[in-house]
């Protein structure tokens, strides 16, 4: 894994986690990952019935503010699956 500068105070992962599970109703996330790079399984029930990418939208819309700038914490989720 590369090394990505950043000035985030805490666990990135913690942070990950927490927020996915805060917006996306019912879920479990389990988030791995160190330097920027992190790999995501999350598992909700208001997933059932959507697609792949109306999926990974949900997830990517609870963690937007950990990947934006040029120090963000999150600079790419390189594997992400969804479960319902």
């Amino acid at each position: 894994m590369s090394s990505h500068p950043t000035d985030f105070q805490g666990s990135v992962v913690d942070a990950m986690r927490t927020a996915i599970e805060a917006g996306i109703p019912d879920s479990v996330a389990q988030v791995e990952g160190a330097g920027g790079h992190f790999s995501v399984v999350v598992t909700s029930p208001a997933f059932a019935g959507k697609g792949m990418l109306a999926c990974h939208r949900m997830v990517y819309a609870t963690i937007t503010h950990l990947m934006k700038g040029d120090a963000a914490p999150v600079h790419a989720v390189d594997s992400l699956i969804t479960r319902s």
